[in-house]
């Protein structure tokens, strides 16, 4: 499928994976939106910024209200891209930050899938990203709140799936290990490295995913550096 003139609407948009998926996206001639609450430097007439606190589910709805304003009633790409992790062992794990986990990482999804879905089955076509993690797949010692939160994408993700492909609606989870961003600011011990995937890298795996033909559809994109922790002497 051609991305041009396409809709597409990436949470998260300012740094990282969200940030390369705008720049790669409006590359291919496609119209994006980004939602967040900064505004990353994109200086491009096909780019549509709404600052946006994807945790509250008032303000998502006014966003895709104000992207109706904008460009009309068509959104053929959503990415939920927005997330956050903290590490700690059980019983240090804060109350307010497993809440802004969750908040961010799985109720999001909801908020932006019930203002893109009714529009994705009236025009019987649509593509959803979710951005899970590798810690939705398998469960690390002192990252149990976050391995919650993205399990809990995955069996979402599944369930809309087969929800909604009935509806020509693909939805695609994607589950990357770890990657060269800012993530790991609210983890002290872990630094980013150039071992770890290049969210550029990333970015381009879900493009082209997205022009896949109609019928062919990935379900689940599983990625991880091949050599995390660097070559061994």
């Amino acid at each position: 499928m051609q991305l041009k003139d396409k809709t597409v609407v990436i949470t998260g948009v300012s740094k990282g994976i969200g940030l390369a998926l705008a720049l790669q996206y409006l590359d291919e001639g496609a119209k994006v939106a980004g939602l967040g609450r900064n505004k990353p430097e994109i200086e491009h007439d096909n780019f549509h910024f709404i600052k946006t606190d994807v945790r509250s589910s008032s303000e998502v709805s006014e966003a895709f209200i104000a992207l109706d304003n904008h460009w009309g009633k068509q959104i053929h790409i959503m990415v939920n891209n927005a997330g956050l992790g903290y590490f700690d062992p059980i019983e240090d794990v804060d109350l307010d930050q497993l809440h802004q986990m969750f908040e961010t990482n799985v109720y999001s999804i909801f908020y932006t899938s019930k203002a893109v879905v009714p529009q994705m089955k009236s025009q019987q076509y649509g593509h959803i990203f979710n951005i899970a993690s590798t810690a939705g797949i398998e469960a690390y010692p002192q990252v149990s709140a976050y391995c919650g939160s993205k399990f809990a994408v995955k069996a979402i993700s599944g369930s809309m799936y087969k929800e909604l492909r009935d509806h020509r609606i693909k939805v695609t989870c994607v589950y990357p290990g770890s990657v060269k961003t800012d993530f790991f600011r609210n983890t002290p011990n872990i630094d980013p490295h150039d071992y770890m995937l290049m969210p550029e890298d990333v970015a381009e795996m879900i493009v082209h995913a997205s022009k896949t033909p109609d019928n062919f559809h990935q379900v689940n994109l599983e990625v991880r550096p091949l050599q995390p922790k660097g070559p061994k002497n």
